[in-house]
């Protein structure tokens, strides 16, 4: 009998294909793949398979209680852990593909150096014709950054800042450990303490109960004044009407948001016009660079492996935490 892999992906390539092909080959499985106009079809595969791996919430509820495991193409898995649960079996294990450091860093970078470089004024500058040059900026070089979370996302994010010459990297993780790129790490709890000091707070954080408004309207005057907010997690971390008052009251140098609550953004929010800030449409970790779409396949690759040796899946989630 064959051990069936349901494969509901938009991105894939023929070399992506073989590679998935290769592996459930030599661990005894057989691929199914189908895109996401083939929602139907997919999910009469998905009645004889053991595994999927896809990024849809109604796939896996349409799901058999055989089902094993679901790999999601996605860092992001809040909704695959909210009660009730969306899961066929309490059984099934979940994964996430935590692969866009990459992509996202590079996005922290562009919306930092935009606000440092004043671009939100400048533009305004610009579209009305004017010309005035002499804002004062900022620089990565020499400056002090706090990243609020120490997983993939925040670790490249502060290898990259490193190598720009930051003078100072400081993580904060619920345990209060993390890895060498960081010059210290400390625990969230200690959150109350580093605002007052944090001219520039990337945050990088799960959605869980936890951190829903972990940056909320108390936590933002703890900022000071001219501070700047880089948000590529999620955008349940942040009161976003506090947010943007202290945009348009100036108390706040500017911010960068590439998740919302909700999504897509509703067309009479405040943060529309809210003053400094550079809005994007959850574009920084999507799969658009390449590269990502390439870890993908290597990390559902390699827990493939794990799954057919018996051994722990590398990238297995913890559906209680949430991460």
């Amino acid at each position: 009998m064959s051990r069936n892999i349901c494969i509901y992906q938009e991105f894939l390539t023929e070399a992506h294909r073989r590679q998935i092909e290769e592996t459930a080959a030599e661990t005894g499985f057989t691929p199914h793949f189908f895109t996401l106009e083939q929602f139907e079809e997919a999910k009469a595969c998905l009645q004889d398979s053991e595994i999927l791996y896809a990024h849809s919430l109604d796939l896996l509820k349409a799901g058999p209680k055989t089902l094993r495991w679901y790999c999601c193409s996605y860092a992001g898995v809040d909704p695959y852990c909210r009660e009730p649960s969306p899961f066929p079996s309490p059984d099934c294990l979940l994964t996430n593909s935590n692969g866009y450091g990459v992509t996202i860093a590079e996005h922290v970078i562009m919306v930092l150096l935009m606000l440092f470089r004043r671009m939100p004024e400048y533009e305004a500058v610009v579209r009305n014709r004017d010309w005035s040059n002499q804002l004062a900026v900022r620089s990565i070089y020499e400056n002090a950054f706090v990243i609020l979370g120490t997983g993939n996302i925040g670790q490249t994010t502060a290898e990259r800042l490193r190598g720009m010459g930051a003078a100072k990297i400081t993580g904060l993780s619920r345990s209060g450990k993390g890895p060498d790129c960081f010059d210290e790490v400390r625990p969230i709890t200690e959150l109350d303490e580093i605002l007052p000091e944090t001219r520039t707070l990337i945050m990088a954080l799960p959605g869980t109960p936890e951190t829903r408004h972990i940056l909320d309207r108390r936590r933002i005057g703890l900022l000071p004044e001219g501070a700047y907010v880089v948000n590529v997690g999620r955008g349940s971390a942040i009161d976003q009407e506090a947010l943007a008052e202290a945009l348009n009251g100036g108390r706040l140098g500017g911010a960068a948001l590439d998740v919302m609550e909700p999504e897509p953004l509703p067309k009479d929010d405040p943060l529309w016009t809210a003053r400094n800030l550079i809005l994007t449409p959850h574009v920084s970790g999507n799969m658009t660079l390449g590269y990502t779409c390439d870890v993908n396949v290597e990390m559902f690759c390699g827990d493939l492996r794990n799954y057919a040796a018996g051994k722990p899946l590398r990238h297995l989630v913890d559906r209680a935490k949430g991460y």
